[in-house]
């Protein structure tokens, strides 16, 4: 499996960013095609102490690279990005990842 993985820093107003990000954002995404699972966490804290840097993470699962890749040409994955940058432009990392079964 391969994941898309966006991690989010604090926002400034987290009630807003909450309300825009589950009701909005996160249905505009889950409808992508070739989206296995979507898999958010809200980061409660650090071991270190302290709040942490990053205030949410989102996984989203795909079969392997060239899914991920078609999913990325798709409409609704250009939405997604879309409304990504309207809301959370300057917060959010974007990685790619594989699982690693040991």
């Amino acid at each position: 499996m391969v994941k898309l993985i966006a991690l989010y820093k604090h926002p400034e107003n987290k009630e807003a960013f909450d309300q825009h990000y589950f009701d909005i954002h996160a249905p505009i995404t889950a409808k992508i095609p070739g989206l296995r699972k979507m898999d958010v966490t809200k980061v409660v804290g650090s071991p270190m102490g302290g709040e942490g840097k990053y205030y949410l993470m989102c996984e989203m699962y795909y079969d392997n690279h060239d899914a991920l890749k078609q999913a990325m040409k798709t409409d609704e994955a250009k939405a997604s990005g879309k409304d990504l940058m309207s809301f959370a432009g300057n917060l959010v990392t974007l990685m790619i990842g594989e699982e690693v079964n040991e």
